[in-house]
């Protein structure tokens, strides 16, 4: 197992289930990696050690993913009888009284999972960076951000402590911290993986669950375990067109991909993402697809306003159910203070705000599925500049106004397959000049993940990138 990282998570299930090695050496190795890469990089920060031990000791695991450890987000996952303080100093000792739907699907598919990895308060940044937390790094250039908000997941991986964990994606969450560190994010329709029966859906249907990887395999297999609806479901897409894994191996035909540059917002992009963007594009046609240059035409400026009312109403409501839980009011120094803001801001939003929300989404969907009848993806970067450095997109900034025109030049991409409910998928075929990951984005239309898994495939295969190592790694 002095080869751990070589092995990617169906791989390590497969050698589980020949008996080629226990789970429980996989999980104290995976252990052993933790404890001596994370001090540099705070990727984990909630240790369940014994909670997995004790997961192994009640039987031997099955699935494809058999005795694999996996690491949750500390975002919106409950395990029982463990914390998860979604980033927040004031959920700081709350603890799951059972598992939500996730990770009692991870560990139905055989996965062990052992820890939870940084978020920032309730996922609300591009990076990983909160007061209850600190900050974590990248493994590629410790002074430089993992991205956000599944940060943590990302890092961890990057450094191969493990093959796959556990993100999640409200705006980008799991494509910029994949984009950050080299790896491979996925975000799924909406509703393909359930959130807990009776728990709604985040921040008025933009957020989903999934996972960051190495392998485009093991993100395939894991959606095939994860999804599918839970009784009582509203949200619920079409079947898929067969499984996710064997869409891996299966060559997409010749695709009409639309090369789209320009950010609906105006922003500027970053030379090295354009280059990455366009050897990208180079990178199709050489594997016999056909793409074009086309643009998106969004009323950017009405999105927006229509995502922060969303995510504002959210929070508000996270805020009071959480005093009530206390029984007494939350106070502002619990907070971060775009957290607070936010809370503060969803009090002004009224019913008719919040419904005209969801329908400029539903308008934004519509336009985008015409998109999808003239092309079968669309390929965009993934983010308009390189991981930048610690200290800029934290949710406790000196200036809200600089934080977010900060925000708004980092990530103009990635939030309009959330309001729009389309997967998409962030694939790291590019470095710069400096040696950090550029991350390039390819978009379906609705229930397409297997058009996105076929293309990934292929890319992979063309381009591998899983050997490529950060200067910080446990491997």
């Amino acid at each position: 197992m002095d080869e751990f990282d070589r092995y990617d998570a169906l791989a390590l299930g497969e050698l589980v289930r020949g008996r080629q090695v226990s789970a429980e050496s996989l999980l104290d190795r995976a252990i052993a990696r933790v404890e001596a890469v994370n001090p540099q990089i705070n990727a984990v920060v909630l240790k369940h050690y014994e909670v997995a031990r004790r997961q192994l000791a009640s039987g031997r695991p099955d699935g494809p993913f058999a005795g694999v450890p996996f690491l949750l987000k500390d975002l919106g996952a409950g395990l029982e009888g463990t914390i998860t303080t979604d980033g927040s100093r004031a959920f700081a000792d709350w603890t799951a009284k059972a598992d939500t739907s996730l990770p009692r699907r991870a560990k139905a598919a055989g996965l062990t999972i052992f820890g939870k990895t940084a978020s920032p308060e309730f996922g609300l940044t591009t990076t990983t960076e909160s007061k209850l937390w600190g900050a974590t790094r990248n493994p590629w250039n410790l002074e430089r951000i993992a991205g956000g908000s599944s940060g943590g997941a990302a890092a961890a991986v990057a450094a191969r402590i493990l093959p796959m964990a556990h993100a999640s994606d409200g705006g980008g969450s799991i494509r910029i911290p994949a984009a950050c560190c080299g790896l491979f994010g996925l975000k799924p329709s909406r509703g393909r993986v359930p959130y807990n029966p009776g728990a709604g859906i985040g921040w008025n249907g933009l957020s989903t669950q999934h996972a960051i990887t190495i392998s485009v395999r093991d993100s395939a297999a894991l959606l095939d375990a994860l999804s599918g609806p839970e009784p009582g479901d509203s949200v619920v897409p079409p079947k898929a067109h067969g499984s996710f894994l064997a869409a891996v191996t299966r060559a997409p035909k010749p695709l009409k991909i639309a090369l789209i540059e320009a950010a609906p917002t105006g922003a500027l992009l970053h030379p090295d993402c354009r280059a990455a963007l366009l050897d990208v594009a180079a990178l199709c046609e050489g594997l016999g697809h056909v793409v074009e240059t086309a643009t998106l035409n969004f009323d950017a400026s009405a999105i927006a306003a229509a995502f922060g009312v969303s995510i504002s109403v959210d929070i508000l409501s996270r805020l009071e159910r959480r005093g009530a839980e206390l029984g007494r009011p939350v106070r502002e120094d619990e907070f971060e203070s775009v957290s607070w803001m936010m809370a503060q801001r969803g009090r002004a939003v009224t019913g008719q705000a919040y419904a005209d929300a969801r329908r400029t989404f539903d308008v934004a969907a519509v336009e985008l599925g015409r998109l999808f009848e003239t092309y079968d993806l669309f390929l965009s970067p993934t983010l308009a500049e390189p991981p930048g450095p610690l200290g800029r997109l934290g949710l406790s900034p000196a200036n809200i106004g600089d934080y977010g025109r900060a925000i708004g030049a980092f990530s103009p991409y990635t939030a309009l397959q959330n309001q729009t409910g389309v997967p998409a998928m962030s694939v790291p075929l590019c470095w710069n000049a400096e040696g950090l990951p550029i991350g390039v984005m390819f978009t379906a239309a609705h229930a397409r993940e297997d058009l996105l898994f076929s293309l990934a495939g292929q890319l992979e295969a063309a381009r591998p990138w899983a050997d490529r190592r950060p200067p910080v790694s446990a491997a």
